[in-house]
């Protein structure tokens, strides 16, 4: 016992050596040549997709924004004619033009009535999603999946034989309940053909929007909506300051896909309106689609679509914006 207290006191205890002095046990320091390739891992795996997003997206937007500066038509696309610069032309053209505004305002008020009833749709459902059984989750997630996957063209097949003027169902209800709907037209009214258009956008866009704030709700701790139930708050004010601020990124995120998506919206009009839609069913898409392909007029669609190109551009940004807010709030 004694021969351990003097060993003791006689051998001062080590000081650990500080990192910066001397490599950790067992790790080798790293060369300058490994640290290069660390760098240029990342870069390398991305090579080949941005080498073929380069290919699909960059070389058909370079040349989209060629033709907008150009004299472009068929003489031209055939050899008959050279092809002429003309600066801005096309794009002051297609700005004084009052049915090229006239079309951006209904493209603004389609996409913010596809957007507004999608995400409030979707939420509901989401919200239904949360307090159901397990078997009829199940039920409505295979509902959900099932409309989602089902292919445009039946979509829009379907929505036109429920709104048919002889033999549709929704007209055939409402007049069952006596409303004057028999041998009804829902397109002779442009907004009535736009509702019904609408309707089939959002129709498709729900499941995605429904299934990914599903997602979101069985995040939100439980213990703070406990919490704020015990302060006296009642189930709007719980979801008004608890579940929605945890759900905001997502919802952020979601609604701009919705914009974004929702202002490209073409397949659904074109065929809808039997593959040409009426001056009065025009969007930002298809207004631009009949310029270049039906007017034969390609400079002037590039143009256009280049201008709708840059406002979606805009709506990237806001996003954007608001997700680096949401970051430096977080």
């Amino acid at each position: 016992m004694m021969s351990a207290d003097t060993s003791t006191a006689k051998v001062p205890p080590q000081r650990p050596s500080s990192p910066a002095a001397a490599p950790a046990p067992g790790r080798a320091p790293r060369s300058l040549g490994s640290r290069f390739s660390g760098a240029a891992t990342p870069w390398l795996l991305l090579a080949p997709t941005m080498a073929v997003l380069a290919v699909v997206l960059g070389y058909p937007l370079v040349r989209l924004a060629v033709l907008s500066f150009q004299n472009f038509g068929q003489s031209q696309l055939w050899g008959f004619q050279p092809t002429e610069w003309l600066g801005f032309d096309n794009f002051s053209t297609v700005l004084s033009d009052s049915v090229f505004w006239d079309v951006v305002v209904r493209t603004i008020v389609f996409t913010v009535g596809a957007v507004g009833f999608t995400m409030v749709f979707g939420l509901l459902i989401a919200m239904l999603l949360i307090r159901v059984s397990g078997w009829v989750k199940t039920l409505m997630n295979i509902a959900l999946v099932a409309s989602w996957a089902m292919p445009i063209v039946v979509a829009v097949t379907v929505f036109k034989w429920m709104f048919d003027t002889d033999y549709g169902v929704v007209n055939w209800l409402l007049t069952k309940v006596g409303l004057d709907f028999d041998r009804h037209n829902w397109f002779i009214d442009s907004t009535q053909g736009f509702t019904i258009i609408m309707a089939l956008v959002v129709w498709g866009a729900v499941p995605f929007v429904a299934i990914t704030l599903h997602a979101g709700l069985t995040q939100v701790p439980k213990e703070l909506e406990e919490a704020a139930r015990m302060d006296g708050a009642g189930a709007f004010k719980v979801f008004r300051y608890v579940t929605i601020p945890v759900l905001k990124p997502i919802i952020v995120m979601l609604a701009t896909l919705s914009v974004i998506w929702d202002m490209g919206v073409f397949a659904q009009v074109f065929l809808m309106r039997g593959g040409h839609p009426e001056p009065e069913y025009q969007l930002l898409t298809t207004y631009s689609y009949d310029k270049a392909f039906v007017v034969n007029d390609y400079s002037m669609g590039s143009a256009i679509a280049l201008l709708t190109v840059l406002l979606l551009l805009g709506v990237i940004a806001v996003y954007m914006r608001q997700m680096l807010k949401i970051g430096e709030v977080e």
